[in-house]
């Protein structure tokens, strides 16, 4: 480990906070080796730190909550390869590290969309969970993406709304509803699925269904959508 690294480690041992700790386990995320320093400080120190491909991977190889964090936030997008992303994925270990290295890394590189149905056909809680966390993102944040772009991911929404793991069908529902908030038409079709999904026989799937429902058919959505469209 390098001296950067370590003068890392040391600076985020001095920001320890054992009342986030037990905060964190309130939410599921229970990783052995955490300090409780605070996303918008993690960024601070990302944004402080700059970008740093060889840093990035020492900092994810030490495995703490926050290097690994702090490692997504530094990661050049551009010399992230295939094999990286599919090493980094197997990693995951609990909802916060899959969803930050998804949302500060792995949404920006181009092949996201081709990753996300296949993490969503793989087994792995956290894996599966990065398919579908990563279908929600680009929903989100590619704002120029033809309609096109999302319908392929209607069918592996269908198929993991039957997973009852909490995590994964959370991000099913997340998924389901981000797409169907882009635009009249996906918000039209994300319905219709949402209805296929609701009769169901799984218990996963109504809960899926019924919450992305709510949301989709809601008139604050409606209303967005049809001054979005005007």
């Amino acid at each position: 480990m390098s001296e950067k690294v370590n003068h890392i480690i040391a600076l985020l041992k001095s920001k320890a906070n054992a009342e986030a700790i037990q905060g964190m386990a309130r939410f599921g995320i229970t990783p052995g080796k955490v300090f409780g320093v605070s996303i918008p400080e993690l960024r601070k120190m990302g944004k402080q730190l700059g970008k740093d491909h060889e840093l990035a991977g020492e900092l994810w190889d030490a495995k703490y909550r926050e290097t690994m964090i702090l490692a997504a936030l530094v990661e050049e997008p551009a010399r992230v390869t295939d094999d990286q992303m599919e090493s980094w994925v197997n990693d995951f270990y609990d909802w916060e590290i899959c969803d930050q290295c998804i949302m500060n890394l792995f949404e920006k590189k181009s092949n996201a969309y081709d990753k996300a149905v296949q993490w969503a056909e793989r087994d792995e809680e956290f894996v599966k969970r990065a398919g579908y966390v990563l279908m929600a993102r680009l929903a989100v944040s590619d704002k120029t993406a033809p309609d096109k772009k999302f319908l392929p991911f209607f069918p592996f929404i269908k198929h993991g709304a039957t997973d009852d793991r909490n995590f994964v069908k959370k991000a099913v529902n997340w998924a389901l509803r981000q797409i169907g908030k882009r635009n009249v038409s996906l918000n039209a079709k994300a319905i219709e699925l949402g209805k296929e999904i609701l009769t169901m026989d799984s218990k996963s799937a109504r809960w899926i269904a019924t919450d992305a429902l709510r949301e989709l058919t809601g008139d604050a959505v409606q209303a967005r959508l049809k001054q979005k469209q005007g």
